[in-house]
């Protein structure tokens, strides 16, 4: 289930590109992007498996940043960017090839109706995805990938300049800027309620579980981007001018099968996106029920009527306006995470306590975010952003925070260390 959920159509599209541009050395630009596409999702399930509950990851903040951290994370992964990008994308590529006309709206309330009515049962989703929609995803890529490795459709060409020079390290960024780290944060909440409602509740056990269901994935998507590799790498010959992965597909899907290709293409597009749609639905939802005791089917309803309205609205305008958030907010996320390998907050009892050290992090991993954000974005101004690629360590990466985050921990820990203890003394 949980392979499903982040499967969705923007990561099937770009490893293709990206082995295709690395040409000989796709390999290890693969090896990179694994480390920081797969490994940091799979990390952030386990620390959260740990906490036995994602709320956990920000109960040490202020209560005001706890409550915007969740709410900006799942607003923008849900109704105000992802979800209307993920049925904008299964419209693009599973319908709109085989019809003329502009059915985007009907598609919309059609696709979401589902959605909908798949995400208001969410003790039957391991069902629903887990035992049917996953094998039948698995299926479809691997009959695409078995026909490319029986009949390429071409060889790896010379990789272009960046992928000469350093195919693991771009590798690396290409990863990050999946951002399906901050996509696991929102993820955590549907897995833990998942586990839970077969029954588990014991901290250790949700760990354990939680544990198995972060290999599980690793594996598989792993699997999955060394596949979607593989026809990247080889695709030079039947998409020379490809713009993005998404084209490579195409191609080599009606190369190897014609029309049934463009069919089966069509299938995995609309499976991979209504899978993580039913997912983040799911995810909103729960937050909203827990958080503001919204009911779980009057936060579904109304996150699926705003997505299906917001999907007419137009891709690029979403973008615009939610990308800065998600691009800030990936950062405080990893940053939280890292803080809770290093700096675990041990508490036994279930009253708030705020930690100061978890809310330096998180401030600092928000300003030097902000940086990486407009540097990504070309809003950053030529004089600020010279001076940062000169003096400020991996800013030309985009993870400027990161440094920053691991100087702070570092000096929190030394901190604590030094602290005195208190001493019992008795008479």
């Amino acid at each position: 289930m949980t392979f499903a959920l982040f499967l969705g159509a923007g990561n099937l599209i770009y490893p293709p590109l990206m082995a295709q541009q690395a040409g000989d050395n796709w390999l290890m630009a693969i090896a990179g992007f694994l480390l920081t596409a797969v490994g940091l999702p799979a990390i952030t399930l386990v620390v959260l498996g740990r906490l036995s509950s994602a709320d956990k990851l920000t109960s040490s903040l202020p209560k005001w940043m706890d409550r915007s951290f969740w709410f900006l994370v799942l607003t923008t992964l849900g109704p105000a960017f992802v979800l209307p990008r993920a049925v904008t994308v299964a419209y693009e590529m599973g319908i709109k090839p085989f019809y003329s006309g502009n059915g985007l709206m009907v598609f919309s309330a059609l696709f979401c109706a589902l959605t909908l009515w798949l995400a208001l049962k969410p003790g039957k989703l391991v069902d629903y995805i887990g035992k049917v929609m996953t094998p039948a995803l698995i299926a479809m890529l691997a009959l695409l990938v078995a026909a490319a490795l029986l009949n390429p459709l071409g060889s790896p060409t010379q990789a272009i300049d960046i992928y000469e020079q350093a195919p693991a390290v771009n590798g690396l960024i290409q990863g990050y800027m999946t951002l399906d780290a901050i996509a696991a944060v929102a993820f955590g909440w549907v897995i833990i309620q998942t586990i839970r409602s077969k029954g588990v509740e014991s901290k250790k056990a949700i760990s354990y579980y939680t544990l198995r269901i972060a290999v599980i994935y690793a594996v598989l998507m792993s699997l999955c981007y060394l596949a979607m590799g593989y026809l990247g790498s080889t695709s030079s010959q039947i998409a020379p001018s490809a713009t993005n992965g998404g084209e490579i597909l195409t191609s080599y899907a009606a190369g190897e099968f014609g029309v049934l290709g463009q069919i089966l293409l069509a299938a995995i597009t609309l499976m991979a996106c209504l899978t993580t749609t039913i997912g983040l639905t799911n995810a909103n939802s729960e937050y909203y029920k827990n958080t503001y005791g919204v009911t779980f089917k009057v936060s579904a309803t109304v996150i699926m009527v705003l997505t299906a309205i917001i999907s007419n609205v137009g891709l690029e305008t979403i973008i615009e306006v939610s990308l800065p958030a998600i691009l800030i907010l990936c950062p405080i996320a990893i940053a939280l995470i890292i803080a809770m390998i290093l700096m675990p907050e041990k508490t036994e009892s279930e009253k708030r306590k705020i930690s100061v050290s978890h809310t330096t992090v998180v401030c600092i991993a928000a300003l030097f975010g902000t940086v990486d954000a407009l540097h990504i974005l070309e809003k950053l101004p030529e004089g600020i952003s010279t001076f940062c690629d000169q003096w400020l360590p991996l800013f030309s990466s985009h993870t400027s925070w990161l440094i920053p985050v691991l100087i702070t921990i570092f000096v929190n820990k030394m901190a604590r260390t030094m602290k005195p203890k208190k001493v019992m003394v008795s008479n």
